[in-house]
């Protein structure tokens, strides 16, 4: 009976998160238009990419956004890297470590347009079944 109501809990549990959710914490970078794009991509592939995978302890998810263009003209950023943490927590304890303290100042440097924005965030997302017959 008790390996019962147990189970009964813990699906309780999963239904009640799988209802509310679970935001997704992470840290948003956003690197102004670089002077040379060809020269600022080699050391963002190449160096920086890299060495953010190794020291960024307790990231979930990586994504680096490249802009292509916005209507209002040249975009004034040119890419975008959000990392995601399990929780503000994680987050506060990588940027806080010597390697996300690394990172950090590595992004920085490289960014050769000016100095990159940093902000933290929480995400909420909602997802959309495509529909037959409707227009992409």
């Amino acid at each position: 009976m008790e390996q019962l109501e147990y189970k009964s809990r813990v699906l309780a549990g999963l239904t009640e998160e799988k209802e509310h959710g679970m935001a997704n914490v992470k840290l948003v970078v956003m690197y102004p238009r670089p002077k040379d794009i060809d020269a600022f991509e080699k050391i963002y592939q190449n160096e920086h990419v890299p060495l953010a995978v190794e020291k960024l302890e307790g990231k979930t998810k990586i994504v680096a956004t490249k802009i292509l263009a916005s209507p209002q003209g040249t975009p004034p950023f040119y890419r975008i890297a959000e990392i995601y943490f399990r929780s503000m927590a994680d987050l506060e304890k990588c940027a806080a470590s010597d390697d996300g303290k690394e990172a950090l100042a590595h992004a920085v440097m490289i960014s050769s347009g000016g100095p990159p924005i940093f902000l933290v965030a929480e995400e909420e997302t909602s997802t959309f079944a495509h529909t037959a017959g409707a227009s992409v």
